[in-house]
Formats: C-alpha cells, sequence, structure tokens
C-alpha cells in the first residue's frame, strides 16, 4: 500500500491508498539552487544600505532567503534587515527567523519607502493567472485597483495559468512605488530560482514556474489535491486557488477533494456575507465595490457545475454545506467517501502540490 504524505496546515498526513485505487501522485519537480548560488544571486542586492525586509506570508524558503540575507551581512559586519510582517503571521515568520533577527508589524498603508524589499513565493492563480508580489500588494492596498482587475477577469472561470487584463492592473498598480522585490519560485523541496528587481517585473519567474509546474495529465474523475504548503491552506480563500489549478483535469461529473486545514478561516468578506445570507450569487458579476475573495466565490458557484467537490479541514461542516461543498472529517474518511461514491475500483489521482501546478 503506497504512503503518501500530503501538507494539512503545520503538518502532514498520510493518506492510506491501495496501489489499485492510485492512479497517479503528481508532484511538481525542478532542480533546486544550491546554498552558493543562492548567495550568488543575492549579492547583487546593496547590504550597504538600510533595508526592510516585508514577508508577505510564510515558507521555508522565504526564511532560506532571510537566513541567507543575514548571513552575508553577518560576513561583511553589515547591519541586518529590519523584518516586518502583518500582525497575523508575525509569530509563524518569528519562529524560522536566524538568531539575532526580530520582527517588527508591517502596518503601513504607505509602501512608497524605498528601503521595503517584499518576499513572496510565486504560485498560480484564478483572477490573475499567477500570484506574485504585484498582485499580492493590490489585493492588501489597492481596493478600487482590485474593482477593476476583477471586471476585466476572463470570464467566470479560473484563468490559471494565463496572463490576463486583471494581472496586467496588478503591475500598473505597484508600477508607481519605488520599492524592491524578491520573487522566489519554488516546490516542496526548496528554491528553484528567484528574481530581484521591482515587482512590475516578474516575467523570468512566472516563465520557471511554468517550466515545471504545469503538466498535462488528461481528464480525471477523482482527485485529491493539497495546496503544498501551510502558507497555500491557512484560509479556506487561499486554499481553492489549488482548486482552481487543477479543474480544467478534472471530468464532468468528476469529484475533487480539496485537503486544506484552514486554521485561519474563511479569509474572505464575501465568501463570509454569503455563509450568512448578505451575498446573493446574482451579485457576484457586476459588484459596485471589490470585497475580498469574490472571485473565488464566483469560481466556486461556476465550477461546482461541472464536478463535485469535498472538503477536508477544520472548518465548521455548517460553511462546507452552505457552500455545497462536501464536509469530509479527514483524510481517511474523504478516501472512504470517493470509493463508496465512485466504485471500489475507482482510480484517484493525487496532487501534493496544488499550489505550484497547473494541470491540463
Amino acid at each position: 500500500m503506497p504512503e503518501i504524505w500530503l501538507n494539512y496546515g503545520m503538518t502532514d498526513v498520510v493518506l492510506d491508498i491501495k496501489a489499485e485505487n492510485l492512479e497517479q501522485k503528481i508532484d511538481s519537480d525542478a532542480k533546486i539552487m544550491e546554498d552558493q548560488a543562492i548567495n550568488d544571486k543575492l549579492s547583487s542586492l546593496d547590504l550597504k544600505k538600510p533595508m526592510e525586509l516585508v514577508v508577505l506570508h510564510n515558507s521555508r524558503s522565504i526564511q532560506k532567503i532571510i537566513s541567507s540575507i543575514f548571513m552575508m551581512c553577518e560576513q561583511k559586519s553589515f547591519p541586518f534587515p529590519k523584518i516586518l510582517a502583518e500582525k497575523k503571521i508575525m509569530n509563524l515568520v518569528k519562529t524560522g527567523l536566524p538568531e539575532g533577527s526580530s520582527i517588527n508589524e508591517f502596518a503601513d498603508t504607505d509602501i512608497s519607502n524605498s528601503n521595503l524589499v517584499f518576499l513572496s513565493e510565486v504560485e498560480f492563480d484564478g483572477l490573475f493567472g499567477y500570484e506574485t508580489i504585484a498582485t499580492r500588494l493590490i489585493r492588501q492596498f489597492g481596493e478600487e485597483s482590485m474593482l477593476s482587475a476583477y471586471a476585466k477577469r476572463k470570464g467566470n472561470f479560473p484563468a490559471s495559468g494565463q496572463i490576463s487584463e486583471s494581472f496586467q492592473e496588478a503591475k500598473k498598480f505597484v508600477d508607481g512605488f519605488e520599492i524592491q522585490g524578491i520573487e522566489i519560485v519554488a516546490n516542496s523541496a526548496g528554491i528553484v530560482d528567484f528574481d530581484i528587481g521591482h515587482p512590475s517585473q516578474t516575467a523570468s519567474a512566472i516563465k520557471t514556474l511554468e517550466s515545471f509546474g504545469i503538466r498535462d495529465i488528461g481528464e480525471q474523475k477523482s482527485m485529491i489535491i493539497s495546496t503544498g504548503k501551510d502558507a497555500s491552506n491557512d484560509t479556506l480563500n487561499k486554499s481553492l486557488s489549488s482548486m482552481w489549478n487543477c479543474s480544467a483535469a478534472i471530468k464532468k461529473d468528476g469529484l475533487a477533494v480539496l485537503v486544506a486545514e484552514c486554521k485561519g478561516g474563511i479569509g474572505s468578506g464575501s465568501i463570509q456575507q454569503f455563509i450568512e445570507d448578505q451575498l446573493r450569487l446574482e451579485q457576484l458579476q457586476n459588484p459596485t465595490k471589490y470585497v475580498d475573495g469574490i472571485e473565488n466565490l464566483l469560481f466556486l458557484s461556476e465550477i461546482q457545475k461541472k464536478f463535485q467537490i469535498g472538503l477536508v479541514s477544520i472548518l465548521p461542516e455548517f460553511y462546507s454545506k452552505k457552500l455545497n461543498m462536501i464536509a469530509l472529517p479527514g483524510i481517511k474518511q474523504a478516501m472512504g467517501y470517493i470509493l463508496k461514491t465512485q466504485g471500489q475500483r475507482q482510480k484517484v489521482s493525487v496532487v501534493t502540490d496544488g499550489a505550484r501546478m497547473l494541470l491540463r
């Protein structure tokens, strides 16, 4: 019996699946950068001048970049950069920081400080095509620009892996800020590559992700999807991107199970409003105001016309039912549900790194 480990929040859970039920295990595969190559590339940073590293989400790859920068500063007797993060992830980021570092809350609405260097990993995204520093910043600071980006979406289905007008809107938003970014391309094994520069310049990072993250697998009847890292399943809103990345490879009337802890809850004002009956599906097409996560609510309502979605999470069952998702208490029960409803001989494809994979 194959043993497959899937990320679930800060831990991994094991999926016990019989060999005859495993269609394929799908993981991102790429050559990982050696430490020396990372340091060589980071040497283009001017470490002598004041620097404030803004962590947009937590991951092992981001921690690796910070540790490498600190080591280089120590070797050259340069001052350590300041580290900033949103209050909700400060403690999480702090646990992985190098000795001698401290972290402060990034609560500024002003992102025009030229000392700021933003750190994040590139992923696929249903609205923008790709999740980059630019798209993270427009989501966080550009409410009006987000309404325009949402209006320019490619239809009512996810457009993961497609450069869209929405993505151009995100680039336009960050163009006016004199900031820098470290755009990391990674998989579950480590850093594959990274770019240093203005967040509006992400082309090569996107190309690198495409080079190992896109897989043609044909249409599958049953699929279990893990996001690959806890920062991508911290909330339901964030974890849904992994579902969109795999949706083109799921057959009509098929079943996809998303494994996402969602310890941060829903993570979307729009989805919360829908659950509380304050927002109707008819209002999703042309809203007068952007409320975070509205695109995921729209995509969910459309995708569910094609196939069923199950959810393994710690969210109340009431939430799942309200969103027309099948609530499953654990990975073992998820496998049992698939075999019960799809047949004991059902072949299941398992995706271990859904946030950084695009299946077709």
